[in-house]
């Protein structure tokens, strides 16, 4: 690192800051690398910008660091993917469960299998090269053991995905009740800013409005909905219809209401049932309530989004709902799948050794056996990024900020 004054092409001195040179292999890409730290504003940077491309550089690509990192060898896919995470999280579970996945702990699981994997093939390739030895060929059982112990392992990273996959893009947590249920003033007042418009009058939100916010560090995508009611006006019908939409979608619904009878058990107003059955009812406006204040844990939940009264309570009920009470470091310390891409290759793993259990000998040939496991064995390496797939690489890096 070192002190220096940044010149334009006609010699003008733009600034004066540090550069620091990166020699390969040691750098973030692998590549000679020089970075340049100037000061702030728009004049000085853009200025030793337009100085640079001057000079022959050009802007990177979206994720092209990260991209010439993994095809260095400084990480692979599955690290990579987790840059970005890290960059689009937005709750403290998501950055740490990021943090934990570019360590490495999904890598070296998903290794593991692959190796495990070629132990299988090396087995069945020793039978099928010299089924003649002394020894004589491997039982079938001992590989076809091995094999679903491998299946197995392939299982417990699957039953993951949900997990995985909702800690990455934020569980939908859906607001619904009738009108004037005082939905959109728990809506503001969980993500403490105003974000929906509240007046006195009856069915004001007509659209489902999406925020994303966290529970007690845990990602949430919060959605006001409209009303439930029997709309007469072709308007308010759409925005019921679209409150249906979220409701069929949401992995949690809470259930508003202002009045402490009337529930039913999956079912808001207007008889509209949601798929899920994960539901927190909810009573609001428990400030107006002239009896004496309900319990704030009991069900439903009393809130209060004037006064405040009962919003912890309903922030950590969300979280165990939707992740679990003893969900807290799990994140933290088993790798889980986080994208659909991860479970489309690993269940074509699971098919794959599948099918090779089905072709082992006597019932089946070994050629086959040995085929079905190569094809899971190159399901595993996709996802590691040990072989060159190009798709594979737009798609993972496509969606990065530019030079990242």
């Amino acid at each position: 690192m070192r002190l220096a004054a940044f010149l334009a092409a006609d010699g003008t001195v733009i600034d004066r800051g540090l550069y620091t040179v990166f020699p390969a292999p040691h750098s973030y890409t692998g590549d000679d690398l020089i970075e340049f730290s100037c000061h702030g504003g728009l004049v000085a940077p853009g200025q030793l910008l337009a100085a640079l491309f001057a000079a022959g550089a050009r802007q990177a690509l979206p994720g092209e660091f990260t991209r010439r990192a993994v095809i260095n060898g400084r990480m692979d896919l599955l690290q990579a993917e987790a840059v970005g995470d890290l960059i689009d999280a937005t709750a403290e579970r998501q950055a740490r469960a990021a943090v934990h996945q570019l360590e490495g702990g999904l890598s070296r699981r998903l290794l593991a299998l692959r190796e495990a994997l070629l132990e299988a093939l090396a087995l069945l390739s020793y039978d099928i090269d010299f089924p003649e030895e002394d020894d004589g060929p491997i039982p079938p059982a001992r590989i076809a053991a091995h094999l679903r112990d491998v299946a197995v392992q392939v299982e417990r990273l699957l039953a993951t995905a949900p997990a995985g996959e909702r800690l990455r893009e934020g569980a939908l947590v859906v607001l619904a009740g009738p009108p004037n249920a005082g939905k959109s003033s728990l809506f503001n007042a969980l993500l403490g800013r105003e974000r929906a418009i509240v007046t006195p009058t009856p069915g004001t939100t007509r659209d489902a409005i999406e925020a994303h916010t966290e529970m007690n560090g845990w990602p949430v995508r919060l959605v006001d909905t409209a009303g439930l009611w029997d709309a007469a006006a072709d308007l308010d019908r759409l925005g019921v219809e679209m409150s249906r939409r979220y409701l069929a979608a949401a992995d949690l619904v809470v259930e508003c209401n202002e009045q402490a009878g009337g529930w039913e058990v999956g079912k808001l107003g207007g008889g509209v049932e949601s798929n899920q059955a994960v539901f927190i009812r909810v009573l609001t406006k428990c400030d107006l309530l002239t009896s004496k204040l309900p319990d704030l844990s009991a069900s439903p939940l009393a809130t209060s989004a004037l006064t405040g009264q009962g919003l912890d309570t309903l922030r950590s009920a969300i979280a165990e709902r939707l992740y679990g009470d003893g969900a807290t470091n799990y994140a933290d310390t088993e790798p889980m799948l986080t994208r659909e891409r991860h479970r489309v290759a690993l269940a074509r793993a699971r098919e794959e050794i599948g099918s090779a259990l089905t072709q082992l000998p006597p019932r089946g040939e070994a050629v086959l056996a040995a085929h079905h496991v190569r094809e899971a064995a190159r399901a595993v390496e996709e996802l590691i990024g040990s072989v060159d797939v190009e798709e594979v690489l737009e798609r993972v890096f496509g969606s990065f900020c530019v030079g990242k």
